[in-house]
């Protein structure tokens, strides 16, 4: 029997899309920490079916664009003294500074490597971004 017990002050990150918790746990890089976290894949889930979960016995700085980037739809909650005190839900990011590439060869942010990439979100359904630099379309 699998049993991953509560944790008593850290951060769980729910309703992630099942199969998508493996990158944000890559991402946070979680599989190099010392404390105890735990990845649970294809959760049941009423809302979605299933879901993965991640479990962190720890609190950390998350960086909600990338998380909203993965899956605008999960839910982030903070816990302390093992009772709940916060709970986000996240969305796709509106803006995104320093996390996607710009694929135009002659956009500035190729060509010069001290700046910052900069897209704004153009269509929230298909996860359409455009570079403030050079208006290149991008998609998740």
């Amino acid at each position: 029997m699998l049993e991953i017990t509560g944790i008593h002050r850290g951060i769980v990150i729910d309703h992630i899309k099942a199969g998508l918790g493996y990158k944000i746990f890559k991402e946070l890089k979680l599989q190099d920490v010392a404390y105890p976290t735990a990845l649970i894949r294809n959760v049941h889930s009423n809302k979605l079916g299933k879901k993965d979960l991640i479990k962190i016995d720890n609190v950390i700085d998350l960086n909600l664009n990338v998380l909203g980037l993965i899956d605008p739809n999960l839910t982030i909650t903070i816990i302390e003294n093992g009772q709940v005190i916060e709970k986000k839900q996240i969305k796709l990011p509106e803006t995104v500074v320093g996390i996607l590439s710009c694929k135009n060869p002659r956009c500035i942010t190729t060509t010069e490597h001290n700046v910052d990439t900069t897209f704004h979100l153009v269509n929230p359904q298909t996860k359409e971004y455009r570079c403030e630099f050079c208006n290149t379309r991008a998609k998740l």
